[in-house]
């Protein structure tokens, strides 16, 4: 079970909360006050805690029409990291679980690769290995198995994973794992006219496979590391080519300079869970001219989910962030203190 009710309250089935918001969005509701009486609770994977409470009392103040903290549509602008903060981060990112699969699928095909030190590393499972001096190991795991290639040909790759692997503590599909609340969290902001965006080192190309089907965040609202591709037209038509030149990893203060490039309005609210979205958090809340609201989600759970926020397995360290949360007024929520559930059962 992954579940901690509340007595006492009457709750629609997860699924349908959120999917009822997720219409909603279409209309975009312009007080959150005005939503009809018989609709599902906001937040209903979340406990009733001053988390909770935040968020809905902040989505208020924004798109009540004729307040002082009114902001227009265009400009509500919401941030979210991707790995740890969407879904699980440990033991390791999910894009590393893939690159990590598709080695080993394809080593029959290219014998040579036993050969590679970081290939040796990474079937040995030595991941201190794989992310040490800057993550050296696993940008060459990352171009062995995901670039010369083109773009459909990565992301037809990426789709046979999902339908396949699974994660190896909770034994469901990668892609059944994102959290309930978080969910939520999403349909609720675009039911209030919010425009959703991923910002994460992830590889942009790997997340924009899944991300409108399991998040509703469509391709163009994903913005990733990446690298240079290159155009060729071929006998059977146009294609794009994946390379690993000019490699832009979207992590710490590589993100606020990505938003300003991809997306050209500054958030008005962020949501994170390590210290590389520190910069992002930093960039949304500090001297911004609209009302915001940063938040850090901390991994406490170790029963339904990890706890692991100082000493992730791989990627994922909350230290520098959460020390200034205070100080910022970043709102910390607590895995297991404030979700009353975690996945969708």
């Amino acid at each position: 079970m992954h579940s901690r009710s509340t007595p006492g309250r009457t709750r629609w089935p997860r699924r349908a909360a959120a999917l009822f918001f997720t219409l909603l969005a279409s209309t975009a509701l312009a007080d959150p006050e005005d939503a009809p009486s018989k609709v599902p609770v906001p937040l209903a994977a979340w406990q009733d805690t001053d988390a909770k409470k935040a968020i809905i009392d902040f989505v208020a103040k924004v798109t009540r029409d004729g307040s002082g903290d009114f902001v227009p549509p265009a400009e509500r602008i919401a941030v979210f990291d991707n790995d740890g903060t969407l879904w699980p981060e440990n033991p390791m990112p999910f894009q590393l679980a893939f690159a990590l699969d598709e080695l080993k699928r394809r080593l029959p095909e290219e014998p040579e690769w036993k050969d590679d030190p970081t290939v040796q590393a990474a079937l040995a499972g030595n991941l201190p290995a794989l992310l040490a001096d800057h993550y050296k190991g696993l940008f060459r795991i990352i171009e062995l198995t995901g670039s010369g290639m083109t773009t459909v040909e990565f992301a037809d790759r990426v789709r046979a994973w999902f339908a396949t692997a699974k994660h190896p503590r909770f034994d469901r599909p990668y892609d059944q794992l994102a959290y309930q609340p978080m969910l939520e969290l999403l349909a609720y902001l675009r039911a209030y006219g919010f425009k959703a965006f991923l910002v994460s080192g992830g590889g942009a190309d790997f997340m924009r496979v899944f991300s409108e089907r399991v998040y509703g965040v469509p391709p163009e609202q994903v913005i990733g590391s990446n690298a240079r591709t290159v155009y060729e037209l071929r006998e059977t038509g146009p294609v794009l080519v994946k390379t690993m030149d000019a490699l832009f990893i979207d992590d710490k203060a590589g993100k606020p300079v990505a938003i300003h490039q991809f997306i050209g309005r500054r958030p008005i609210a962020c949501f994170g869970n390590s210290d590389g979205d520190k910069e992002m958090l930093e960039y949304t809340t500090i001297d911004n001219p609209r009302p915001s609201l940063g938040l850090l989600l901390r991994h406490t759970d170790a029963d339904r989910e990890y706890a692991c926020d100082a000493k992730p397995k791989s990627s994922g360290k909350l230290v520098e962030a959460l020390a200034d949360a205070p100080q910022r007024g970043w709102i910390v929520v607590d895995m297991e203190r404030d979700w009353a559930e975690v996945f969708a059962d």
